[in-house]
Formats: C-alpha cells, sequence, structure tokens
C-alpha cells in the first residue's frame, strides 16, 4: 500500500484533553515518524506536531479522532509524494 508523509498539528485548549490524545497517539503509532510537543503558558493552550508516513486512510482517520477530542483543534498537511 502507497503511504504518504504528513504532519498533523493539533493545538489543545484544555490539558484535561492531553491523556485522550497520547492514547490515541499510541494506537497510530507504527506510522509516527516523531512528535514534537509545546505547552505555551501564556495562551494556557499546547501545541503538537506528529509526523506520519502512513497510507491517505490510516492519516485521515487518525486526524478525524483527534478532532473529535472536546477542546482540540486538528490540521492536516499532506506532503505531495
Amino acid at each position: 500500500m502507497e503511504t504518504r508523509i504528513a504532519n498533523i498539528s493539533i493545538i489543545v485548549y484544555d490539558n484535561e484533553a492531553s491523556e485522550k490524545i497520547n492514547l490515541i497517539l499510541h494506537d497510530f503509532g507504527e506510522y509516527i515518524i516523531g512528535r514534537m510537543g509545546i505547552p505555551y503558558k501564556p495562551k494556557n493552550v499546547s501545541v503538537i506536531s506528529v509526523v506520519l508516513d502512513a497510507p491517505n486512510e490510516v492519516i485521515g482517520a487518525l486526524a478525524g479522532k483527534l478532532g473529535m477530542v472536546k477542546d482540540v483543534s486538528v490540521k492536516t498537511i499532506y506532503s505531495k509524494v
């Protein structure tokens, strides 16, 4: 199955959502190349960047599950290849 590189950017508005996010990311761990989380205390948010190498369906499924978590915003960028 053909895969693509993608970056999923997550903004977390409530730290209570962190546990749910980590459980979801764990389920997709085989596709994750790397991730970086940055807490930004002045605005009381956290920003997480997740880089994947996965089929389109997997990337969409992960982004969809993350987007259903309360107090979370998600955007995905896909590579051309």
